[in-house]
């Protein structure tokens, strides 16, 4: 069998996996293993045996289950940074530099994360919330947008409702 055909295998049990864990039959399963080992106390008369068996059966389906989750984060992950990227990509308006951010340091993440902060209150100032700003020139850009928001008819929809709600 080959590498590729071996991922394969692979993804497709994880994926199989995933749902089937996800699943309410999954749940409702796990619940009557605990109830039929509830009933059965008795009859072990609550034996350290007893005990051991769902003891050691919850450890492996946790540490299973752990690597599994992590699997289904990290290909859930991509997909969406992937998707992002393609937005920041195909929109003009939007930063190129944005595109793979996660490769970024803590303290890089932390200094964009003041910028935004910054343009979150140029944004408080704006009259129309659909107003954006992108990571390069944002008070230009804010002044940009602004001018030409102005000028179309939500916008101004948008002043006469506030102006009337205000009267």
């Amino acid at each position: 069998m080959s590498s590729h055909q071996k991922k394969n295998f692979f993804e497709k049990f994880s994926n199989w996996a995933t749902v089937a864990t996800g699943s309410s039959a999954a749940f409702i399963s796990a619940t009557v293993v605990i109830i039929v080992w509830i009933v059965t106390g008795p009859v072990f008369h609550y034996s350290d045996t007893w005990q051991l068996v769902i003891n050691t059966g919850t450890t492996i389906i946790t540490f299973l289950m752990v690597f599994l989750i992590q699997k289904s984060q990290n290909k859930d992950s991509k997909a969406i940074h992937l998707k992002l990227n393609e937005l920041l990509a195909s929109h003009q308006g939007a930063s190129n530099r944005m595109v793979n951010i996660e490769d970024l340091t803590e303290k890089e993440l932390d200094q964009l994360h003041k910028f935004y902060i910054k343009l979150s209150k140029l944004a408080e100032q704006e009259d129309d919330i659909t107003c954006t700003h992108s990571i390069d020139a944002a008070e230009e850009n804010h002044e940009t947008k602004q001018t030409g928001f102005r000028s179309k008819t939500h916008y101004q929809n948008a002043l006469k409702n506030r102006s009337k709600k205000s009267k």
